[in-house]
């Protein structure tokens, strides 16, 4: 189906409010309405602000929008921050709809800047203590990953002491969430090439030194396209320390198909491999406004694992 006549029929469609969840359940907010559609086969999930242009400010009408278009998932990279009602809300919504949680950042203050590789103990203290914090939001929202980000390199100290610094600390940390049953996803990132964890063969080394199923890599496409390309081979390399997957396409961090990237063939190949966990729409949209929005969606069907 050609772009315009999606646009076209998502929003001639719109104007039976029956075929639209939200609108029966006396959502206002929602300007325009797009038809439901079956349950994406990836469990793809979106953010807060993703599809704000249709179904407003108010993260629990932008998840009842995101159910009603398909998606059975969320994340929210924030969620710490939020205030415990503004948890509960989300944790509610979600066990209603069926929805999983996706992952929330472990953030004390320290992911950006020179932290856990000096080895120092009030880094370790801010980091233990943030993890402690984390399992009680984990159990108002049913959330089973968070994301790791264990900050800068320590210019002034060899990698091996910077390496077994971190792996200390990360050790410090699956001792906590292990008995919980919830993973630490360590996230290797090309914001920066300060960041001390940056690739999957690095990553992989820290899951195998802390030895916890508590500790897996976070797999983000975006960015390790920019960091080391050859996807396909090194989630092989790598397959039995991922627990979990975020998109991006490249260059521009934005939604499939509007980059270099073949996730149709990513997707499919790790579909086939067994992964049935959430894929984290970690990106912007490439539109702005409701035309971005349904763009978006249009995006996800075409590359989505039929």
């Amino acid at each position: 189906m050609k772009r315009r006549n999606f646009l076209k029929n998502g929003l001639t469609a719109a104007a039976s409010t029956a075929t639209f969840g939200a609108f029966a359940a006396g959502n206002t907010s929602i300007l325009t309405a797009i038809p439901a559609e079956k349950t994406f086969t990836c469990n793809f999930a979106p953010h807060d602000g993703m599809f704000a242009s249709h179904a407003g400010k108010d993260f629990i009408d932008q998840i009842k929008f995101m159910y009603d278009q398909g998606f059975r998932a969320i994340e929210d990279n924030g969620l710490l921050k939020r205030s415990k009602e503004e948890q509960d809300k989300i944790g509610s919504i979600l066990a209603k709809l069926g929805m999983t949680m996706g992952v929330f950042v472990v953030d004390g203050g320290d992911n950006w800047k020179v932290s856990l590789t000096t080895g120092k103990q009030e880094f370790k203290d801010t980091f233990i203590k943030t993890c402690k914090d984390c399992v009680e939001l984990a159990k108002r929202v049913n959330a089973k990953w968070m994301t790791v980000v264990p900050g800068f390199f320590e210019r002034n100290l060899p990698m091996g002491i910077q390496t077994a610094n971190v792996v200390d600390a990360l050790r410090r940390g699956a001792e906590i969430f292990e008995p919980h049953g919830l993973i630490m996803v360590l996230e290797p990132l090309s914001d920066t090439p300060d960041l001390f964890m940056r690739y999957t063969d690095q990553t992989f080394e820290l899951c195998k030194a802390v030895k916890s199923p508590a500790c897996k890599i976070l797999y983000d496409i975006y960015h390790m396209q920019r960091n080391e390309g050859n996807i396909i081979n090194n989630i092989d390399r790598c397959w039995d320390e991922i627990a979990y997957f975020q998109i991006g396409d490249n260059p521009g961090r934005k939604e499939p198909t509007t980059g270099e990237i073949n996730f149709k063939s990513i997707f499919k190949h790790v579909h086939d491999k067994g992964y049935r966990g959430v894929w984290g729409m970690e990106h912007g949209n490439s539109k702005p406004g409701k035309e971005g929005e349904l763009a978006l969606i249009k995006a996800y069907r075409e590359v989505d694992y039929m």
